[in-house]
């Protein structure tokens, strides 16, 4: 079990879930060239008062922190060093490269809440990459044997 949380990118998830709101909406835009999508996403889930003013809390939002959540795991999974770490990558690369061409090519999701977590795919896959670079060197130099 261990191992397939070590492949799986936890970034994935949010995008299936955006995958299964995409694919279950319409794909209607109105007048205004808004598309179904991006007016489901940007209904109100939460409406708190704080001291001045209002704050509201959108399903796109909601979508987002839970994204930003995943990638600072994503990132700290990444300073681990082997074989499932580099297969991580891997697949995050996978998980990226079709979000980009979901982003490009299908109108539903042509959003910003899709853009951002696309962004977060790619920061994942180059953030990954560096960290992992950066502690395998530090493992390899400590462990050389000079002393």
């Amino acid at each position: 079990m261990r191992v397939i949380f070590g492949i799986f990118p936890l970034l994935a998830i949010p995008v299936i879930i955006y995958n299964l709101i995409a694919f279950t909406t319409g794909g209607g835009v109105d007048a205004n060239g808004v598309s179904d999508v991006a007016r489901s996403l940007s209904g109100i889930a939460a409406d708190a008062k704080p001291v001045f003013g209002s704050w509201v809390v959108t399903g796109g939002d909601i979508l987002v922190m839970l994204s930003m959540v995943f990638f600072f795991v994503e990132i700290i999974k990444s300073t681990a060093t082997g074989s499932s770490t580099i297969a991580n990558h891997a697949v995050s690369m996978l998980v990226f490269i079709i979000c980009l061409v979901e982003f490009l090519l299908l109108p539903n999701f042509q959003t910003s809440v899709f853009f951002i977590l696309t962004l977060m795919c790619l920061l994942d896959v180059l953030a990954g990459v560096v960290v992992t670079i950066v502690s395998a060197r530090r493992d390899f130099s400590v462990g050389d044997g000079q002393n």
